[in-house]
C-alpha cells in the first residue's frame, strides 16, 4: 500500500519532534577519497562499505582529478576522467546547445540517475529534439553543478532503479559537495581555442567557516566564453553578396555563466544533526542558427529583403536559471541511522531570437523576438532508515528501508504573438498558447536494502522498491549482488536487476514548431519546419501516436577485481542491460501526404510531425576496464591510471507501426534509418585513456592519451551514411607552486586533432565541415592557465 503525500508529512514530522532522524542516502560526512579503502556511499546504505569491497563498480574521482583534466564544466571533466562516458559538443541545435547532454555506458542522457549529496537532482525543462546523440531526452544539466563546490564524485556503472527508481538504468552519478571549516581556495584562470578563437575567462572562490559547533561552506564561479567557429566560406550562390565569405556559425557558442553553492550542517544535540544544501546557476548562452540567403527570401518576402539585403544568420539567446535546496535532519536513535528531508530543484529556460523575421508579417514583423519559457519543478519528502542486526553468521546484517513521494511540473509559456503567427518567426517560431499548459504528476515509493558479509570472503546484497506514478500506475524493482573474494588479490562480484524509466513530462507533454535540418537522401540536406506533438494530440493519435508506458530494464552485470596489495588496482566489468518499450522520439514524419493532413486539421505552415512513442526493444552489451597504480620512489609521487570502455547497442524489436489513419493509406515507419542510427552506432562504441601524474617537490606534471572510437551518422535513406575514424588527443599540463599559491600551464589536445571531415551529403553544401557528433567536438587545442591560492 502506499503512502500518500499527507501521510508521509506526518511520518516526516513525527520523526523529527521524536528528535529521530533517518540516514539518508548520502551517510553524512564522508572522509576524502585517497584509497582503496575510502568508504563508498553509492550503490549501498551501509557504513562500511569500501571502494575495494564494493559489490558493484563505484568511481571515485577527487577535486584533485577533476583539476587536472583543465576542464572548464563538470561534463568536459567526466568526458576525460571516465571511459563509459560521452560527451559530445553539438551546435546549431536548438536548446540542445545551451543544455548539452551526455551519456554512461553507451545508454540515453535521461537513463544516468545524478544525486546531490545523495539527492535525486532534478532533470532540465528542456527536450533535446534535434538529431543528435540524446534525442528525445531532458537529462540532468551537468554543466550547472560548480566544480570548485565538488568534494568528490562517486560514478556508480550499474543498473540501480531498485535503490534509488526510476531513471538508473545505465548507472548514477553521485555528487558530494566539500564539508568542514577551515580551508577554501581562489582560482582565476584564461583559456583560448585553435585559431585564437573562444578566449574563456574564468573566476571562483570556495571557503568553509565556523558556525558555532557547525559549519558553513559557500562557493561562487564566473565563466565567460567567446564562441568558435570552423563553418567553411560560402560558395552556395555566385554572385550573390554572401558568396566568398564566411555566412554561418558554427562552433561552440557563446556563453557566461554564473554559479553559486552552500553546504552546511549544525548539531541539534547528541543524535541530530540539521543539514542544508544549495546550488545555483544562471547561464546565458548565444547560439546563431542556419544562414537565410537573400534569394531563399526576396520572392516571398520583399520586407525582409528591404531589412536584410546581404542575407542574415538569426541567433538563439538561451537564458538559463538553474536551483537545488536541500533542508534536512539526521542522526542516530536506538541503532538506527535516519535522514528525514525535503529537497526542491527547477530549472527555467526562457528563449529570445535577434536578427531575424517573420515573413508572414511583412514590414510589420520585428527582427527579434520572445520565443517562450519551459519550467520543470520537482519536490521531494524522504524518509530513510538503517542500522545492522546480528546474525548467526560471521558478520550483521545492514537493513535499510525508507519512503519517498515526489512531485514534478513541467510547464510552456507562449512567446509574444508575432513570433508564432503565420508560419512563425525564422529560426525557432514562438510557442503558440496551444502549447501552452502546466503539466503534473506525483509518485510514492517505498524501499527496502539488505546487505551483509555472510563471510570474509562472501557478500551479498538484496533490494526491492515499489512505486505508484499518478499518469502510470505501479511498478516494481528489484536488485541481487554478491562479491566472493577468491585469494586477498582476486575478487569476483555480478548483479542482476530490474529497472525502469517512467516517461519524462516533457515526452508527455511537450509541443513545438521547429526548422529542422533533413537529410533526405538527395544528395544534400534542407531545412524543414515539423512539429512535435504530445501523444494525446488528436493529430499525434492520427499519424501513429499512442499512449506511452514507462521503460522496463533488466541488467546483469559480472566483474573481477584485482588488489594486489602493494599499490595497483584494476577491475574488468561485463554487462547486458535489455531495455523494453523504449521511449523515442519518432521519425520526422514528412511529404506531401502529411503536410495535406496538417493543413486539413488547422495546422498550416508544417511540412511534418514527430512524437513520442515506445518504439523498440534495445540490448546493450559492455566491458568496462579501469586501473590505477600509484607509485612513490624518493621524493617523487607517480601514479599511473588508465581506462577502456566498449559497449554495442542493438536493436532487438521495433514496434509494428501503428495505425496511421490520417495518412489515407500511406504508411510512413515510426522508426526508420535515422533514428536506429543515432542508438546503436551515433557514439562512439569504444573509447581508451591512459595518464600519468607525477609530483615532486613544488612541481606536478599531469598528460594523458585519450582515444575516441569511430561513430556512424546514418541517413534516412541510403547513401550518404558516414563512418568518422578513431581519433587519439593528447592531454598535458605543469603546475608550480610557492607558498599557497600555485600556478598551472596545460593544453588539451596539444596536437591540435580534429575529427574527419564530413562527407558532400552531409556537409550542407559544403558549410559545416565536421559532425555534431563528435566526442570532443571539433574546436581544436585549448591552451589554458590558471593561478590559484589555497589555505
Amino acid at each position: 500500500m502506499f503512502l500518500r503525500i499527507s501521510t508521509l508529512a506526518l511520518a516526516v514530522a513525527g520523526a523529527l519532534g521524536a528528535g529521530s532522524v533517518a540516514r539518508a542516502q548520502d551517510t553524512g560526512a564522508v572522509p576524502p577519497a585517497t584509497n582503496l579503502q575510502t568508504v563508498v556511499v553509492t550503490g549501498t546504505r551501509t557504513l562500511d562499505r569500501t571502494m575495494a569491497d564494493s559489490l558493484a563498480p563505484v568511481d571515485v574521482l577527487t577535486t584533485a582529478d577533476i583539476t587536472a583534466t583543465g576542464a572548464m564544466d563538470l561534463p568536459s571533466a567526466l568526458n576525460v576522467l571516465l571511459p563509459s562516458f560521452n560527451f559530445p559538443q553539438a551546435t546549431l541545435s536548438d536548446a540542445t546547445d545551451a543544455n548539452l547532454p551526455a551519456q554512461l555506458r553507451g545508454l540515453s542522457p535521461d537513463q544516468t540517475l545524478v544525486l546531490i549529496n545523495g539527492k535525486r537532482q532534478h532533470p532540465t525543462a528542456t527536450l533535446n529534439n534535434v538529431e543528435v546523440m540524446g534525442r528525445g531526452s531532458s537529462p540532468v544539466d551537468l554543466s550547472a553543478i560548480p566544480l570548485n563546490a565538488i568534494e568528490r564524485i562517486e560514478v556508480l556503472r550499474d543498473g540501480a532503479a531498485a535503490q534509488y527508481g526510476s531513471d538508473a538504468i545505465a548507472g548514477v552519478i553521485n555528487i558530494i559537495l566539500k564539508q568542514g571549516p577551515g580551508h577554501g581556495s581562489v582560482d582565476v584562470g584564461r583559456g583560448m581555442w585553435a585559431g585564437r578563437q573562444g578566449g574563456t575567462s574564468t573566476a571562483g572562490a570556495d571557503a568553509g567557516f565556523r558556525v558555532g559547533d557547525g559549519w558553513l561552506r559557500v562557493a561562487a564561479n564566473y565563466q565567460n566564453q567567446d564562441p568558435t567557429n570552423h563553418a567553411a566560406v560560402d560558395r552556395l550562390f555566385p554572385g550573390d553578396s554572401s558568396y566568398g565569405r564566411v555566412t554561418f556559425h558554427y562552433g561552440m557558442p557563446e556563453k557566461i555563466a554564473r554559479q553559486a553553492a552552500i553546504n552546511g550542517e549544525y548539531p541539534l544535540g547528541e543524535h541530530a544533526t540539521l543539514y542544508v544544501a544549495s546550488l545555483f546557476n544562471k547561464r546565458d548562452v548565444s547560439s546563431p542558427g542556419f544562414f537565410r540567403w537573400l534569394p531563399m527570401y526576396e520572392g516571398a518576402s520583399p520586407a525582409a529583403a528591404a531589412v536584410y539585403p546581404n542575407g542574415f544568420l538569426p541567433v538563439e539567446n538561451s537564458a538559463i536559471r538553474d536551483d537545488t535546496s536541500q533542508l534536512g535532519v539526521r542522526g542516530e536513535v536506538a541503532g538506527w541511522h535516519y535522514d528525514v528531508g525535503a529537497a526542491t530543484g527547477g530549472n527555467h529556460w526562457k528563449l529570445d531570437t535577434s536578427n531575424t523575421f517573420n515573413y508572414s508579417l511583412g514590414a510589420d514583423s520585428p527582427t527579434a523576438f520572445y520565443i517562450g519559457t519551459l519550467t520543470l519543478r520537482q519536490n521531494q519528502l524522504s524518509a530513510d532508515f538503517n542500522r545492522d542486526f546480528d546474525m548467526p553468521w560471521q558478520h550483521a546484517l545492514g537493513v535499510a528501508w525508507g519512503l519517498i513521494t515526489r512531485e514534478e511540473t513541467f510547464a510552456i509559456k507562449p512567446g509574444d504573438s508575432a513570433s508564432y503567427a503565420g508560419a512563425g518567426a525564422q529560426v525557432f517560431p514562438g510557442y503558440q498558447p496551444t502549447d501552452a499548459g502546466s503539466h503534473s504528476r506525483h509518485n510514492q515509493a517505498a524501499y527496502v536494502d539488505l546487505e551483509t558479509d555472510f563471510t570474509d570472503k562472501f557478500s551479498a546484497g538484496l533490494a526491492a522498491r515499489q512505486e505508484h506514478y499518478s499518469d502510470f500506475g505501479n511498478t516494481t524493482s528489484w536488485k541481487l549482488s554478491g562479491r566472493y573474494t577468491i585469494t586477498p588479490v582476486v575478487a569476483l562480484r555480478a548483479s542482476a536487476s530490474t529497472g525502469f524509466r517512467a516517461p519524462s513530462l516533457q515526452q508527455e507533454y511537450y509541443s513545438d514548431t521547429a526548422i529542422d535540418i533533413i537529410n533526405a537522401g538527395s544528395g544534400h540536406q534542407s531545412l524543414t519546419t515539423v512539429r512535435t506533438f504530445p501523444v494525446a494530440d488528436p493529430a499525434a493519435i492520427a499519424l501513429g501516436a499512442q499512449p506511452l508506458k514507462p521503460e522496463r530494464s533488466r541488467d546483469y552485470s559480472a566483474g573481477l577485481v584485482l588488489t594486489p596489495g602493494f599499490g595497483p588496482y584494476a577491475t574488468l566489468d561485463f554487462y547486458q542491460v535489455d531495455i523494453s518499450d523504449r521511449i523515442i522520439l519518432s521519425e520526422d514524419l514528412t511529404g506531401p501526404v502529411v503536410e495535406d493532413y496538417l493543413t486539413s486539421v488547422g495546422i498550416p505552415f508544417v511540412s511534418g510531425g514527430r512524437f513520442f512513442t515506445n518504439a523498440v526493444n534495445t540490448r546493450t552489451r559492455g566491458v568496462d576496464l579501469v586501473g590505477t597504480w600509484p607509485l612513490t620512489f624518493g621524493a617523487n609521487d607517480l601514479k599511473f591510471t588508465g581506462g577502456y570502455s566498449h559497449n554495442q547497442t542493438t536493436i532487438r524489436h521495433i514496434r509494428a507501426n501503428p495505425p496511421q489513419l490520417g495518412l489515407a493509406g500511406l504508411e510512413l515507419p515510426v522508426i526508420g534509418r535515422e533514428e536506429a542510427g543515432i542508438i546503436t552506432e551515433g557514439s562512439p562504441h569504444n573509447k581508451a585513456f591512459v595518464g600519468a601524474n607525477w609530483r615532486r617537490d613544488k612541481w606536478t606534471l599531469h598528460a594523458q592519451l585519450t582515444r575516441y572510437g569511430a561513430f556512424t551518422f546514418v541517413v534516412p535513406v541510403l547513401p550518404g551514411d558516414q563512418t568518422y575514424a578513431a581519433r587519439t588527443l593528447t592531454d598535458l599540463s605543469a603546475s608550480y607552486r610557492v607558498g599557497n599559491w600555485t600556478a598551472t600551464l596545460g593544453a588539451n589536445n596539444l596536437f591540435n586533432v580534429y575529427p574527419q571531415h564530413s562527407s558532400p551529403t552531409n556537409d550542407f553544401y559544403g558549410l559545416l565541415p565536421y559532425p555534431e557528433g563528435s566526442p570532443f567536438g571539433f574546436s581544436g587545442r585549448y591552451v589554458h592557465v590558471n593561478l590559484g591560492y589555497r589555505w
